[in-house]
């Protein structure tokens, strides 16, 4: 995936060829997305997804669907990794935030599934979160899994195996995007700034 920035929005281009569509992952600088169309979440390190049909709170959650035009599901994140996700075929899309849990209890197939979709349809954009270089975890996180050990685990290839294995074609999802902790300059960074770490947005939108 090519993310291309402009004023503080990264923007995939697996997701650009859709012109009915507005997306982005903001990095350090704030995402200008327009605050009286935004549906948003109390994030939980879950796996709850959660549809919204008008702006505002949307309760608990770690996932949020949409078919509403001009309606913005959003996430926010600061290592876990953030998945836009989109289905031409019904025009639905779904934010979803992915730390180590969600990821294990499967959140981003669990958004397809909500979303009514065949996963042959889906597509994915994978934005900036924690890379393998940076992410290692004990013995007991490491066991979710599958391994043993202090280990170093790779979200991004973790995620996108999973939804190989649901059906999403390989050649539907992106996500090359940089390591959240490596990139002082651009994105925040739980493990590397703890409490003090801010925290980025990323967005979709089916346009008006």
């Amino acid at each position: 995936m090519t993310l291309t920035a402009s004023e503080g929005v990264y923007r995939s281009s697996l997701l650009l060829q859709f012109p009915w569509l507005d997306h982005g992952f903001g990095g350090r600088k704030a995402a200008k997305w327009p605050p009286e169309r935004h549906a948003a979440l109390v994030q939980v390190h879950g796996a709850t997804v959660v549809t919204a049909s008008e702006p505002g709170p949307q309760g608990e959650g770690d996932a949020l669907v949409t078919s509403v035009p001009n309606l913005y599901v959003t996430i926010r994140t600061a290592d876990c990794l953030p998945l836009l996700l989109v289905d031409p075929s019904q025009r639905k899309v779904a934010a979803v935030h992915a730390g180590w849990r969600g990821t294990v209890a499967g959140i981003p197939t669990k958004a397809i599934a909500a979303m009514g979709s065949d996963p042959s349809d889906v597509w994915v954009a994978i934005g900036p979160g924690i890379g393998p270089c940076c992410f290692e975890v004990g013995d007991e996180v490491a066991r979710e899994f599958g391994a043993s050990g202090r280990q170093c685990i790779d979200l991004f290839a973790y995620n996108r195996q999973r939804l190989i294995d649901f059906g999403v074609p390989a050649l539907q999802i992106a996500g090359e995007a940089p390591c959240t902790k490596c990139s002082p300059d651009e994105f925040h960074s739980f493990r590397r700034s703890r409490e003090a770490a801010g925290r980025m947005h990323a967005a979709i939108a089916i346009r008006p």
